[in-house]
């Protein structure tokens, strides 16, 4: 078993708001695996060290105390997961400390954001290897010589997912729609959409509907025990990210939606068919062929249920905590077998150039 510091977003501002989210599913995971695990937040760190308050003043000393932590504990594995605070030169002292070290970063933001394409390419250079929420040939950018780089999936953990909607014929809404800024267009069936456009839509095609939405029509985005109230009250959940023709991308929300219970609505173009059932998932290809499955899944609940409980079921089979965790712990330590996963694991290398006149 490994020692470990994960450096990530675990979050005291805003309190709660970072329940659900990727870092603790995985730290959970770890930690059931057998491994000893210290949870590092590095803007939390930051805040502590300025006495302003203000991580940007305090991120000097936030690296200080990252590599004072690595020097004390000696771990076999740093994990960094948007670790924004920590710096690749921080990084590559810890390398120079402890030789033996393996070091991850893990992404789960899309990389069709320019952003955060600079965010982790920052760090390329100092770690062994790179994960990120897209899988296949769209991450040959982020290649580099001796480095891993694969998908990692979105875990789901029963001990945060808790609810159980699959179970319930009524709830008090029909349909849950959430996005981080429902005044940016968002890419689907081919056309760009507004969130609320899109709504409207379904809502026009089903009269009746009951939705419940948040971050769009003037309701704020919600976080922690609120958020999880909220996925509970759904039948349906519509996994909508801002691009759904990525392969396997999609926001957390999706294992967050199907973890509760929902039967989830995803669009074919994110590939997902290949790993589930149109039994486990409502898939569309076409706006008019996702309002025929929400008016299919509303009028009957029966069905409604024993598609979500087999998603639910497949969803926790491929992807739960400690199977993701057990992953990137593989990865990491260069010991993955991609035998052991149903889904598409690291790129494969770019062959070397050959000489003239043939390999040797």
């Amino acid at each position: 078993m490994a020692k470990i510091i994960h450096v990530a977003n675990f979050g005291r501002k805003p309190i709660g708001a970072f329940q659900h989210s990727v870092e603790r599913k995985l730290s959970n995971g770890l930690i059931r695996n057998g491994h000893a695990v210290v949870n590092f937040s590095d803007r939390d760190m930051a805040r502590a060290a300025s006495w302003l308050g203000h991580r940007k003043f305090g991120a000097g000393g936030a690296n200080r105390e990252l590599r004072n932590l690595c020097r004390s504990m000696k771990p076999d594995l740093l994990l960094l997961g948007h670790a924004d605070v920590i710096t690749s030169a921080t990084v590559a002292d810890i390398k120079t400390d402890l030789p033996a070290l393996r070091v991850l970063q893990w992404n789960v933001d899309p990389i069709f954001d320019d952003g955060n394409v600079g965010r982790i390419a920052a760090k390329l250079d100092v770690v062994d290897a790179t994960l990120i929420s897209t899988a296949g040939e769209a991450l040959r950018p982020f290649a580099r010589p001796g480095k891993a780089v694969g998908f990692l999936p979105n875990p789901v953990d029963f001990s945060i997912e808790t609810g159980r909607n699959h179970e319930q014929a009524e709830l008090p809404y029909g349909l849950y729609y959430s996005c981080g800024n429902g005044g940016k267009l968002r890419e689907s069936c081919g056309k760009a959409w507004l969130p609320d456009d899109l709504l409207q839509l379904i809502e026009r095609a089903i009269p009746g509907l009951r939705t419940l939405v948040a971050g769009m029509r003037g309701h704020r985005q919600i976080a922690g025990a609120e958020y999880q109230n909220a996925l509970e009250t759904a039948a349906i959940g519509l996994n909508l990210s801002r691009r759904n023709d990525v392969f396997l991308y999609s926001s957390d929300r999706f294992a967050q939606m199907v973890g509760n219970g929902m039967a989830v609505l995803v669009e074919r173009a994110t590939g997902y068919d290949t790993l589930f059932g149109e039994e486990e998932l409502a898939f569309f290809s076409s706006i008019e062929e996702l309002v025929d499955q929400v008016r299919r899944l509303t009028s009957d609940p029966a069905a409604r249920q024993k598609l979500a409980k087999a998603g639910r079921e497949r969803y926790h089979a491929l992807f739960n905590e400690q199977i993701v965790a057990g992953y990137v712990v593989d990865v990491a330590s260069g010991a993955l077998d991609p035998s052991a996963y149903p889904w598409p694991t690291l790129i494969p290398a770019e062959a070397p150039p050959q000489t003239a006149g043939g390999a040797r």
